[in-house]
């Protein structure tokens, strides 16, 4: 199987997203996996992680190979318009090395991560394998007009089976695309990694007072909202405080936001923090906020594992109403408020600070349920079955 992707972990312990690697290297029992991927600076050109062959590609001098982290590519292009000089190198040097793995490798079936770019690129390679493209959100939300409209049309004409990973994303894909037909499968949570305690070790105390954020600093994330709440909060809970876990091209903004509301002793920005560290502070926080709002270019959330991990460590959830978020959270167990609302979310807040034991109760009974949709072995499953079928129905033809 060939894996295409755009976002990847540069070496172990990368800080940028690693839900593809954690599914290809689940995926090494039933196929032998390659990953191509963009070349970053500080990356090996090739190398084998976790039983992956992980293959990148050079699109720029090493310097300049600034497209893809730090924010993802729809990002960093807004903030950075000159980086649409890398586009065009980009699609070429991914385009042909797609053509020429697909070439060596002969592989039975190709998972495109994300409708554009590789999806297009897959769909446009001829003689291709199968190919299941999936989308993350940002290459449906966030990417707009009718050129984007044509030619993720275009893919979906071409590819053999597409996924989402909620069920907002199938409803937004068929408004757009009406005979699209997309199977829901989310990406997944280490239930090995984010649990209650570490180990064999009882529960670590939790605090009674910190507000926890983990997640790109972009606007789609509400963290604006939530620094506005935090004063309102405050009043109530004067001990409380806020950990932002995080890095992204809003940081500055953010920053600038704690000074002039005066919470500079209460708002702590702890920058980038390892995979494998991160359990730690969702098992000693109050309670984890993620006030997703759908942001001013239509970006939203696509499925947001973060609030899946911190519940898998008993950690109560304070969310955004985004529609892609009733996929990892019920009404019963979690507290749901209105978008862009800094005073419904700090009452949400102080609700959860107030009445610890009856939040850490909610926390426990919805890391059960969440054990039955999003475990990596589950979604891995569904995945490799899928995958499987694609490479035989080639075979047999």
């Amino acid at each position: 199987m060939l894996v295409l992707t755009s976002t990847y972990p540069r070496w172990t312990g990368d800080h940028e997203p690693g839900f593809v690697h954690e599914l290809a290297r689940r995926l090494t029992d039933r196929f032998d996996v390659t990953v191509l991927g963009p070349h970053a600076m500080g990356a090996r050109p090739t190398e084998v992680l976790d039983g992956v062959q992980v293959h990148r590609y050079r699109y720029a001098p090493a310097s300049m190979e600034r497209l893809v982290n730090d924010g993802g590519i729809v990002t960093n292009l807004r903030r950075s318009p000159w980086r649409w000089l890398l586009v065009p190198p980009f699609l070429i040097a991914q385009a042909w090395a797609t053509l020429r793995f697909i070439r060596k490798l002969r592989p039975d079936v190709v998972h495109a991560h994300w409708l554009l770019p590789q999806g297009l690129v897959a769909a446009c390679v001829p003689g291709r394998p199968p190919v299941l493209v999936t989308s993350h959100g940002a290459d449906l939300f966030a990417i707009r007009g009718r050129l984007y409209r044509g030619l993720r049309s275009f893919v979906l004409a071409r590819v053999a089976a597409v996924s989402v990973v909620s069920r907002a994303m199938r409803s937004r894909l068929r408004d757009e695309h009406p005979g699209a037909d997309a199977h829901v499968m989310p990406m997944g949570v280490d239930f090995g990694l984010f649990t209650p305690s570490p180990g064999s070790e009882p529960a670590p105390a939790r605090s009674t007072a910190t507000i926890l954020f983990v997640g790109r600093l972009v606007a789609k994330k509400g963290v604006i909202h939530l620094i506005d709440a935090m004063p309102q909060v405050l009043q109530k809970v004067p001990e409380a405080r806020l950990d932002v876990i995080g890095f992204g091209p809003e940081q500055a903004a953010l920053a600038a936001r704690v000074e002039h509301l005066g919470l500079a002793d209460r708002v702590t920005f702890l920058g980038a923090v390892p995979q494998a560290a991160l359990p730690a502070h969702y098992r000693a926080a109050a309670v984890f906020a993620a006030p997703f709002v759908e942001a001013a270019d239509g970006d939203q959330e696509g499925l947001g594992l973060v609030v899946a991990e911190a519940i898998a460590c008993h950690c109560p959830v304070v969310v955004g109403d985004v529609p892609a978020v009733r996929d990892v959270v019920d009404d019963d167990l979690s507290w749901i408020v209105p978008q862009n609302d800094p005073a419904a979310l700090a009452d949400a807040l102080v609700d959860v600070l107030r009445d610890a034991d009856a939040s850490a109760a909610k926390a426990t009974l919805a890391r059960n349920r969440l054990l039955e949709r999003l475990s990596w072995q589950q979604v891995a499953a569904g995945y490799a079955d899928l995958l499987s079928r694609l490479a035989q129905d080639r075979s047999g033809s």
